[in-house]
């Protein structure tokens, strides 16, 4: 599978990707990019998928491990920064079998956040892979 130029806005958002994590690092880096891995299999309850998401994201103290909180956090620019991001969910698949409901709101707020970004010019990537 070939890693779509992540400089690009057009193409921004989340993506289903087979294969290896390295070439979406790779063309982060490229495009001068944040680059954030979250584990989904250390997830086993929403309180942990909090604490990988604050973890792999590195969001602000006063994130307060909800959805509503992450659906802010992920939309601020002191959190950001300047630049864009490319945020992969590892193991999304077996979390998504196990959490259905956590995961399509995971991936929903997510999906959200990339058209914020997207409307600002700013390139926010989701990268759902599988085992």
């Amino acid at each position: 599978m070939k890693v779509p130029d992540l400089a690009s806005l057009d193409d921004c958002g989340l993506r289903e990707w087979k294969g290896p994590v390295e070439p979406i690092r790779t063309a982060a880096a490229h495009a001068d990019l944040g680059f954030a891995q979250v584990d989904l299999a250390k997830a086993k309850d929403k309180a942990t998928l909090f604490a990988e998401l604050d973890r792999a994201l590195a969001l602000p103290d006063h994130f307060g491990h909800n959805w509503d909180a992450l659906a802010d956090v992920l939309e601020d620019r002191d959190w950001l920064g300047k630049r864009g991001r490319a945020v992969v969910l590892a193991h999304a698949l077996a979390y998504r079998k196990d959490h259905p409901t956590d995961a399509r709101m995971l991936e929903e707020i997510l999906g959200e956040a990339s058209e914020f970004w997207q409307e600002r010019h700013v390139p926010f990537w989701i990268f759902v892979l599988g085992a």
